[in-house]
């Protein structure tokens, strides 16, 4: 039976150059002397280094631990010896480093002691404790730490669980290439995910450019008799959101500013899937993945690579650059940026890199004043107005661009594709929305130090009424002290004048027992004046400190 596809509004076809890397098998990519390992590798806080340099690793020895819930560990992509923890260039298109364990690879590619189980012997929560310990995170571009997606929560509301292989950015192929050769193993990984999600159905959806992975797919989900439906989705960009794949199949809409999981789906990628199996099943920490090197290189493909390895040595692998070449993008040309840096490592972020030439993308036309033709608001496969969003980001008015549904936006880049003024449009929404969390966080800043100002106020007004507390219980004890010698009570002038005189009393009193608990140094050996001297300095510092009502009258 053919699953019914329910169209979503707008999206493009933009030209799919997906024959270039498609047609040739994955490539192992050999040992390499040294790699440069992130900690941050994953949406949430970044590892926490637990080696030092001069360390001994294994290859998938956790060399980053967790820190916090959002967040998964990193580990050493072979065995070697630490020779720096330092910042280093990043995949990033901020250009700014990260920090990084680097490893000099002994050669002997040695793994840490594992000890395989049968993943169905372990509870749900010990198996996303062991997912969130192998370094398990989505690689469809996202990297969100996938022990959190696995986790249906306390009403167990997870009824369809979709296996995203539609790979609809122009140029990416590493998730076709896997598919075809790898069915078997994403399946199964699939069906880790349907155990752990208690979830009734498995749709896996894959876009009708991509036949040979489906053919495998079905293949192998029928010699497996593993229970999914195989369901052929029409190319059109950007099919393979994880909202608009789930419309798709299933015809659901989540709602604004609410996630697929809220409306009983969780939508993971193939390639996550297939790190599930091999972590769950052979105990293996994702320390590789698979990542399309294409454009203007000499050989375009598809190679399996260790976290941790140059780009420059990816594209090196593809035959290199061809002259002429312009630079490099990170992931696809419409969701992806330019490469800063040729020494960044492979992340797990990392899912292709196209080399550009004049020829395959031409120089940007200068941006021109926009013309309000709605050519952006009809492509927008989340129906925003783009035009609107564009207007109030430019002007700063953040709030306005927040009514407009600004964090809906999921960057897809299709209102920059047909903006016939060839305005940045998603530049824009990113600078807005970089703007609305940069004052969220001075504002919770600003709220947490005006907490901890009306905190110590509060503390300061309490420690004064305590003392006037005390001081008026001593009063009123003094007062009924008097009344019983037959005394007139203190009145005014007298009360203050004696809770001044307790004071430094107590005072007094510290101080001496601060002076009694301090031994004279260099004090052998001195002569006999010079003793005297100091015997009679005592005698003083002695009759100093008893109480005027204590001291007696000088001898006559």
């Amino acid at each position: 039976m053919t699953r019914h596809i329910h169209p979503f509004n707008g999206g493009i076809h933009p030209d799919e150059h997906k024959a270039e890397s498609n047609a040739t098998p994955i490539v192992a990519m050999p040992l390499l002397p040294r790699y440069v390992v992130p900690m941050r590798q994953h949406i949430g806080t970044p590892a926490r280094p637990v080696v030092q340099v001069g360390d001994r690793v294994l290859a998938g020895q956790i060399i980053g631990a967790a820190e916090g819930q959002v967040s998964v560990a990193v580990h050493a992509p072979t065995s070697g010896l630490v020779t720096a923890i330092e910042p280093r260039a990043a995949p990033h298109p901020s250009g700014l480093f990260d920090l990084a364990v680097v490893i000099d690879a002994d050669g002997e590619d040695r793994p840490v002691n594992t000890q395989p189980g049968d993943w169905r012997q372990l509870d749900p929560a010990a198996l996303r404790q062991r997912v969130r310990e192998l370094g398990i995170a989505g690689l469809g571009g996202a990297v969100f730490p996938s022990h959190i997606k696995l986790n249906p929560g306390h009403a167990q509301q997870i009824h369809t669980l979709i296996l995203n292989g539609a790979e609809c950015e122009p140029w990416i192929t590493c998730d076709d290439r896997l598919m075809r050769e790898r069915a078997v193993e994403v399946l199964q990984g699939a069906e880790i995910m349907r155990h752990l999600l208690n979830a009734q159905r498995l749709i896996v959806g894959v876009e009708d450019n991509k036949p040979e992975a489906m053919a495998a797919l079905r293949q192998a989900a029928e010699a497996h008799h593993i229970a999914c439906e195989i369901a052929n989705v029409p190319t059109r960009y950007p099919s393979g959101g994880g909202k608009q794949l789930a419309y798709l199949l299933t015809g659901v809409e989540v709602p604004s500013g609410k996630l697929s999981s809220d409306v009983g789906m969780q939508v993971f990628n193939v390639g996550t899937a297939y790190s599930l199996f091999r972590a769950l099943t052979a105990d293996e920490a994702l320390t590789r993945r698979i990542v399309t090197v294409t454009g203007h290189v000499a050989r375009p493909g598809n190679f399996e690579a260790r976290i941790g390895t140059p780009l420059s040595a990816l594209i090196a692998a593809a035959g290199g650059a061809l002259p002429g070449s312009s630079g490099e993008i990170i992931g696809g040309p419409m969701m992806g940026f330019d490469l800063m840096d040729m020494a960044a490592p492979l992340t797990k972020a990392v899912n292709c890199i196209i080399i550009k030439s004049p020829a395959l993308f031409p120089p940007k036309p200068a941006a021109l004043p926009c013309i309000r033709c709605g050519a952006c608001a009809r492509a927008c496969p989340v129906e925003l107005q783009p035009f609107e969003l564009y207007w109030y980001s430019r002007a700063k008015e953040f709030g306005k661009a927040q009514s407009y549904n600004l964090f809906d936006c999921i960057e897809c880049g299709c209102c920059s594709f047909v903006c016939p003024s060839h305005i940045p449009l998603v530049d824009y929404y990113r600078f807005a929305k970089a703007e609305i969390w940069e004052r969220e966080r001075e504002k919770n800043a600003s709220d947490q130090a005006r907490e901890r100002h009306e905190f110590k106020t509060f503390r300061q007004e309490r420690e004064k009424q305590e003392k006037a507390e005390k001081f008026a219980k001593a009063a009123e004890a003094n007062k009924t002290k008097a009344s019983a010698d037959g005394t007139a009570p203190p009145q005014g002038e007298d009360i203050e004048a004696a809770k001044k005189k307790a004071i430094l009393e107590a005072a007094m009193a510290r101080a001496q027992r601060a002076r009694e608990g301090v031994t004279p140094k260099n004090t052998e050996n001195l002569p006999a004046a010079v003793e005297k001297d100091i015997a009679e300095i005592e005698a003083r510092r002695m009759q100093a400190n008893v109480p005027p009502s204590e001291q007696s009258a000088p001898a006559p």
